[in-house]
C-alpha cells in the first residue's frame, strides 16, 4: 500500500522552539525537513552560488528600486524567494513528502490536501528565557533581538500572502509552545497531524 502524501508547514515565533518542534515532527514521520538551509539545495542543483543567494533570502526589499516587466521582476530579493517557492511546489507536485520550515509555504501549497498548517507561538517571556540561554544574551538583548526577527519573518510574509502572518485563520492549528514547553507541544502536534492522516 502505497504511504500517503504529508507535507507539514511550521510557521513560528523567534525563541517559541518552533524550528525544534518542526524537526521533532521530521524525525518522527522520517521526512526530509526544508528551512533556511533550502537554499543551499537548490544552489547545488542549479549550480548557483549559495552564499549569495542566501544573502537576499528574508531581507527587507525596497520595491522603488526594482520593477516588473511582463511578470519578470530585477529585484533579487523576489527572485530568490521565487526559487524556494517554485523548489517546494515542485517537490509537492510529484508526491514528495516533507516538513518545511516558514518560506510561506501554508500559503504557497495550500492546494495540496495532504498539507498540514501548523504555527507555533509563545509567551515574551518564556521565549526570552530560551533567547537568553541560547545565545548567552540579557533579557534586554533577547527581547530587541526577537523583535527584530519576526518583524523580518512578518515583513517576508506578508509581502508575498493575503493573510498576515501569525493570523490564525492562515493555519490549520495555532499553537502556544510556553503551555505544554517543547516536549509537550511536539507531542500534541503528533497527535493532530496523526488525526489528519487518517481522514486524508
Amino acid at each position: 500500500m502505497k504511504k500517503k502524501q504529508l507535507i507539514i508547514s511550521v510557521g513560528r515565533e523567534f525563541g517559541s522552539g518552533g524550528h525544534e518542534i518542526a524537526q521533532g515532527l521530521a524525525d518522527h514521520y522520517g521526512l526530509p525537513m526544508y528551512d533556511h538551509d533550502l537554499l543551499k539545495e537548490i544552489a547545488a542543483k542549479r549550480n548557483l552560488d549559495g552564499n549569495e543567494l542566501a544573502a537576499y533570502d528574508e531581507v527587507k526589499w525596497n520595491r522603488f528600486l526594482y520593477r516588473t516587466v511582463r511578470g519578470l521582476n530585477s529585484s533579487p530579493e523576489q527572485n530568490v524567494a521565487n526559487l524556494q517557492f517554485d523548489y517546494l511546489r515542485e517537490k509537492a507536485k510529484v508526491g514528495d513528502s516533507f516538513v518545511v520550515v516558514g518560506r510561506c509555504s501554508e500559503t504557497i501549497l495550500r492546494e495540496y490536501n495532504c498539507l498540514v498548517s501548523i504555527f507555533v507561538g509563545g509567551d515574551i517571556s518564556k521565549k526570552a528565557e530560551r533567547v537568553m540561554k541560547y545565545y548567552n544574551m540579557s533579557e534586554k538583548e533577547a527581547r530587541e533581538f526577537m523583535k527584530e526577527k519576526d518583524k523580518r519573518r512578518k515583513q517576508y510574509h506578508n509581502r508575498y500572502c493575503e493573510i498576515a502572518w501569525g493570523d490564525s485563520r492562515n493555519y490549520d492549528l495555532s499553537i502556544n509552545s510556553s503551555r505544554l514547553g517543547v516536549d509537550g507541544t511536539l507531542q500534541t502536534l503528533i497527535q493532530y497531524v496523526d488525526a489528519r492522516i487518517a481522514v486524508m
